[in-house]
């Protein structure tokens, strides 16, 4: 969290770039390692794409802190589910993936070994295989 709080030391491009690197590696996947290319090139095209907002990350943080849960919702859902989650996430913790795929009446829960709360392009096929097998898995069933 810290890391992710920390403000860059000022506003320029190659500060925010900066920044947000050290905020991939806080969150990068021992299992799914990016290279440092891949790292900085995500990085500065999210710094071209949305400009930077303290603020905004903030009322984010206090909202995940502050909402409710929302369990009861998800077991209202009546469609087909499947909760892809990190086992290695620093940030929101397996077992919430769990709780998740709980709540949802007959999800699929797929906890990734080595995954933590980044997307690599290393993960790709790890979630190509996974969303493909589910999509099988359903098709040609009758929702309600």
């Amino acid at each position: 969290m810290a890391a992710i709080m920390a403000p860059p030391a000022s506003e320029s491009r190659e500060d925010l770039i900066a920044n947000g690197i050290a905020i991939a590696h806080a969150l990068a996947s021992p299992g799914f390692p990016a290279s440092e290319d891949e790292i900085r090139a995500q990085r500065e095209q999210l710094v071209d794409w949305a400009p930077y907002d303290q603020a905004g990350l903030t009322r984010q943080m206090a909202a995940r802190i502050a909402a409710p849960p929302r369990n009861d919702r998800l077991g209202a859902l009546k469609i087909p589910a499947l909760v892809i989650h990190g086992a290695d996430d620093p940030l929101i913790l397996a077992a919430h993936g769990k709780d998740t795929a709980a709540s949802i009446p007959g999800a699929k829960l797929l906890i990734v070994p080595g995954m933590a709360h980044d997307f690599r392009e290393s993960l790709v096929p790890v979630y190509l295989e996974a969303i493909g097998d589910f999509v099988a898995s359903v098709e040609g069933r009758a929702f309600t």
